[in-house]
């Protein structure tokens, strides 16, 4: 009788590797991707309490600079494939989880998780107290840690790294992950596109300011019949105003990304420009998560950063003017403070029922409104979907000499 039973993993003896956060705790597991390479990560220590979804995560722009701990006790059990990433490579500085699956099992992976962090060169670590380090986090807040495998840092090394490394707070990373030159996105979410998903009548432009935007928003934008030009962030709001006068655009998008909001002076200052232009009075705008802020911020409101943030892929948003609850997919480490939108025309829409935060506004005369969630999903539900509907029927009632 042929054996129908999986093959055993192989037993491989994983070196010692240590988290030392900047409260001066320190934990030791083993190691595992880019191992024996002398690599010491200083960097911000966030968790997601997603379940799945660690490779949309492990390449999602907005988590440059940030070390990103799995609550989810057992990772890597579906392997990794080609498709299910957010951007060209892995963005986070390193790797923690409770337990690394030995053998992974999907019939869409190429390979393991271990090996791929391996190729992208990016540290992981196993074998710690997950809920511990979490607690820790929820607690004392989100706070710089060093990661490393190396044997000859002593601890109080490692933890003195961890304290001098600068807050998250004034660092503007988008530079680091955002384009550097205009290209066209014309890739749909194919397979993945929902089932009652409209096709589209009209071909609508879209300039999509690149702050480290997430692959699964440009599909969605594109399943949609958006043509879009991804441009970088930096772009003048002349040269932006130019392609809306010409004809040549139909909507702004602003995309997520990394860091602090209040540190992109040059996106700001663009934004700014354009809102207070006359044709901003025609120019449909929609921003996601760091979009959201950056739209925020441009119009005269203020951010500020919390305490460990929101980072999941199961967090309730009350629409406030529907009077619906969605399930949303959140990545961020700041907010929008609402008196201060208010106080510059802006509307609350959507809050976050779990603290109460802003998580999306409009404006109050303007075709200007975004969200600080994630309605691309990847991972996460599709509640918040409509957004990109809402963004094409705002264009499809723009006036537009483009036809």
């Amino acid at each position: 009788m042929p054996n129908t039973h999986p093959p055993s993993a192989k037993t491989v003896v994983a070196p010692p590797a240590r988290l030392a956060l900047a409260d001066g705790t320190v934990f030791t597991g083993s190691a595992f991707g880019a191992t024996g390479r002398g690599i010491v990560s200083v960097a911000e220590v966030v968790f997601t309490t997603a379940m799945c979804g660690y490779q949309e995560a492990l390449t999602d722009p907005s988590y440059t600079g940030q070390i990103l701990v799995q609550t989810f006790p057992m990772i890597g059990n579906y392997g990794v494939n080609s498709d299910d990433t957010e951007s060209a490579r892995v963005q986070v500085a390193g790797f923690v989880v409770r337990e690394l699956a030995r053998l992974h099992s999907n019939f869409r992976a190429t390979g393991s998780l271990s090996d791929y962090l391996s190729r992208q060169g990016v540290l992981g670590i196993s074998g710690i107290d997950t809920r511990a380090l979490t607690r820790i986090l929820r607690t004392g807040g989100a706070m710089p840690g060093t990661l490393t495998d190396r044997a000859d840092l002593s601890d109080a090394d490692l933890v003195a790294r961890a304290k001098a490394a600068p807050s998250m707070a004034g660092q503007n990373l988008v530079p680091r992950v955002g384009c550097n030159a205009g290209h066209s996105w014309d890739e749909t979410l194919g397979d993945w596109a929902l089932l009652n998903q409209p096709k589209p009548t009209r071909t609508y432009r879209v300039l999509a300011l690149d702050c480290g935007a997430k692959s699964n928003i440009l599909r969605n934008l594109a399943q949609r019949g958006c043509e879009l030009v991804v441009i970088p962030h930096d772009t003048p709001a002349h040269e932006i105003l130019r392609r809306f006068k010409a004809g040549e655009a139909d909507g702004l998008f602003i995309s997520n990304g990394p860091g602090d909001p209040a540190a992109v002076d040059a996106t700001i200052a663009t934004l700014r420009t354009i809102l207070n232009q006359p044709e901003a009075e025609t120019i449909p705008t929609f921003g996601i998560c760091l979009g959201h802020q950056l739209l925020a911020l441009a119009l005269g409101a203020k951010t500020y950063k919390l305490k460990f943030g929101h980072r999941g892929a199961n967090q309730p948003i009350l629409n406030t003017e529907s009077g619906r609850v969605e399930i949303t997919s959140q990545n961020h480490g700041f907010a929008v403070e609402a008196e201060s939108l208010r106080a510059v025309g802006g509307v609350p829409t959507h809050t976050h029922l779990n603290d109460g935060t802003l998580a999306g506004f409009r404006h109050a005369t303007k075709p200007v409104f975004s969200v600080q969630y994630h309605p691309e999903a990847s991972p996460g539900p599709h509640d918040a979907s409509y957004l990109f509907d809402q963004f094409v029927e705002a264009m499809a009632q723009r006036p537009s000499s483009r036809r």
